[in-house]
């Protein structure tokens, strides 16, 4: 038996001293294989009934199939063995494990390692004190924490189970992804070795300089710095917060992505749509679908928002509204620079001032919000004063409107120009040009305007209105002033002058003060209504004061002249004064005819 031992130990090794590796395709172990001792510098053997121990002390190296094994000291009991101090196992050029202590069954491949376990798999460390290893199936398995180092990143869990041939590592449990770019804490994380990508698969909380981002599914893409965070996925940073059904990172162009009911806040500013695009770098954001933004200023509501948080520049897309108070804009689309402090807003414009109550539509506006300026043209704008009861309605080619600062006033004056339309349920007009003034609401008519008021006609060179409470108080004519009333159309009252005050109560003419050349044509009634002759007066000035819009009674000053003609000897026409021109087809009558 002595003889023996020695014949088989010199045959060990020989074997060990011709041992040299070579790596097969397959290093996966065959069924059946059996564990074969390459080498040890003190060698014990034993047989026990059917049992077989072998003992190896010193540099112990040893193999089955193309998996090898190295320790200190080996136990091989059968096709099992237990190892000790310095174990390493290499299964493959780039998979090696090493370990304080080992127990691997031959017959099914598993090996339980304990101590100082490091599992190297290229440039993945897998640091833990026990790891169970497959090396049939080539999956390891930790449950008592471990630590995986992949270049700067460092993986930390207290269950692991990793598939080297997928190359893909499932963490449970108290997961902490610790990298220079980023700080991560979940639940449960797939990471794929190759690709870099860690998937979240439960509850998940990722921290970035001063920023954190949560979900409960979602990936990082640490190689490419891209992440997509879903299920009540948040967002918040030092003074920012924000939520929506999916949230992208971009680390390389530094945008986040808000898709699927986005809520975006920062400071003062809140954002809401379907979709919001923050850029960092830039302090772009862009808002799509349902688009609602505002800060302490103003609040931006359209289809598409695109908003400069540097210089509080945007430009909408789609219906838009602008709330600044006490203005309010709204149009198709809106471009504001704030740098210039100039704007433009075009489609289907609506402007309004809530405090002086004046709406603007048009087709297109430039504002000012320095100056305070605006100017509406295209498709004939429409000024709408909604003061008092009744609104007043005016559109010509172009209208302008700016504040007149002052101490202690702010006023807005508004022009008009060309070709002027107004119409209101006392006064219609037309003109060439015209302004407005809100602080005293004075109207001012300009190149021979025409005004209409119940049956009577106005003409001058220059009129100006003055309103009160949304009715008209007085109308005051200047230069080559006419006025022609007819209730029937067929015979004119007249007044001419060259100046003329109007005063009205009611929105009715009441009296009416003519200076200069005053001349005064108007038809007498009989009791029954009945037209019974004309009155025709020539004086300096004269008051004439009316009655149901007819004159009731004049007074004449400085050499009056008046001839009385009967209607059978009154020839109509010459009783015409110069610059008689009846222009009721040219009075507004409904909105349709200011356009």
């Amino acid at each position: 038996m002595a003889f023996v031992r020695s014949i088989k130990y010199i045959l060990i090794v020989v074997c060990i001293f011709c041992f040299v590796p070579l790596w097969s395709q397959n290093t996966v172990p065959s069924k059946g294989s059996q564990i074969i001792v390459e080498k040890a510098e003190t060698f014990y053997y034993k047989k026990i009934g059917e049992i077989e121990y072998q003992w190896m002390v010193g540099k112990v190296r040893m193999r089955q199939d193309n998996v090898y094994m190295s320790c200190d000291s080996a136990l091989l009991l059968g096709n099992r063995i237990r190892a000790y101090s310095k174990v390493l196992i290499q299964q493959t050029d780039t998979l090696t494990i090493f370990a304080d202590s080992l127990w691997y069954d031959g017959d099914t491949h598993i090996a339980d390692l304990w101590g100082n376990v490091i599992m190297v798999n290229g440039t993945q460390k897998i640091f833990t004190k026990q790891l169970k290893y497959n090396l049939a199936t080539k999956i390891a398995e930790y449950h008592n924490g471990a630590i995986l180092y992949d270049g700067k990143t460092k993986l930390k869990s207290t269950t692991g189970y990793y598939y080297v041939n997928d190359k893909t590592i499932y963490f449970k449990d108290k997961v902490i992804i610790t990298d220079p770019t980023f700080n991560l804490k979940a639940d449960t994380l797939k990471f794929r070795t190759d690709t870099r990508v860690a998937t979240f698969l439960g509850p998940t909380l990722i921290s970035q300089d001063t920023t954190n981002i949560y979900c409960e599914a979602g990936y990082y893409d640490i190689q490419n710095h891209k992440a997509e965070f879903r299920q009540h996925a948040q967002y918040e940073g030092k003074d920012t917060k924000a939520a929506a059904d999916t949230i992208f990172y971009d680390g390389i162009e530094k945008s986040v992505s808000l898709i699927g009911k986005a809520h975006y806040k920062k400071g003062k500013e809140i954002a809401v749509a379907d979709k919001i695009v923050h850029y960092d770098d830039t302090k772009i954001t862009s808002l799509y679908g349902h688009a609602d933004y505002q800060n302490d200023k103003q609040a931006l509501r359209g289809d598409e928002i695109h908003y400069n948080g540097t210089d509080g520049s945007f430009h909408t897309v789609g219906r838009s509204r602008v709330s600044d108070p006490p203005q309010i804009l709204e149009a198709d689309h809106i471009n504001y620079s704030k740098g210039k402090g100039y704007g433009k807003a075009f489609g289907d414009v609506v402007w309004q001032d809530t405090s002086s109550r004046i709406i603007v539509k048009c087709d297109t506006t430039y504002f000012d919000k320095v100056k305070d300026y605006l100017k509406a043209f295209g498709r004939r704008p429409l000024l709408i004063s909604y003061e008092g009861k009744d609104s007043t309605f005016l559109t010509a080619d172009t209208l302008k409107a700016f504040k007149q600062i002052r101490e202690l006033d702010s006023s807005r004056i508004f022009l008009a120009y060309h070709d002027v339309r107004i119409l209101r349920k006392d006064m219609q007009g037309i003109s060439d040009s015209l302004s407005y003034n809100t602080k005293d609401s004075i109207l001012v008519f300009y190149k021979v305007p025409i005004l209409w008021s119940d049956t009577t006609q106005f003409t001058a060179d220059t009129m100006m209105v003055f309103m009160s409470h949304g009715q008209i108080k007085k109308v005051y004519m200047r230069q080559n002033s006419l006025i022609i009333n007819s209730p029937d159309q067929k015979f004119f009252n007249q007044i001419k002058g060259r100046d003329v005050n109007a005063w009205f109560i009611e929105r009715k003419l009441n009296n009416m003060f003519v200076e200069g050349n005053a001349e005064a044509v108007y038809y007498a009634l009989d009791n029954n209504k009945a037209y019974i002759g004309v009155n025709k007066c020539i004086s300096s000035t004269m008051t004439l004061l009316f009655k149901e819009n007819k004159v009731n009674d004049i007074y004449f000053v400085t050499n009056p002249q008046s001839k009385f003609i009967p209607m059978t000897r009154a020839n109509h026409d010459k009783l015409k004064l110069p610059g008689f021109k009846w222009e009721y087809a040219k009075r507004p009558k409904v909105l349709a005819d200011l356009f």
